[in-house]
């Protein structure tokens, strides 16, 4: 394994560095690590397609006679009654 190589795909993808190490030993190759990460990242996002993002905020705006309603989830009440939650809204 090239420690420069994951540090590069690191740099390029923002990954995990577990995820970028793997990739690296499994293929050698930059580029097909790229591909290789890009194949576990669908796989992941498809596990996590089912879960319900039930908890969360509704926040209004009104400004030169216009409105807007905005609704921002996420998945446990805990993280929406964060004060960064509440400031993102």
């Amino acid at each position: 394994m090239s420690t420069a190589l994951v540090k590069q795909l690191r740099a390029a993808t923002g990954a995990r560095l577990l995820d970028c190490k793997a990739a690296v030993d499994a293929t050698g190759d930059l580029d097909a690590a790229f591909e290789w990460l890009r194949k576990k990242g669908a796989a992941r996002a498809e596990k996590l397609v089912d879960r319900v993002a039930a908890h969360g905020l509704v926040a209004a705006r009104a400004a030169g006679g216009a409105g807007c309603l905005v609704e921002v989830n996420s998945e446990t009440d805990f993280v929406a009654r964060t004060p960064e939650f509440r400031a993102f809204t």
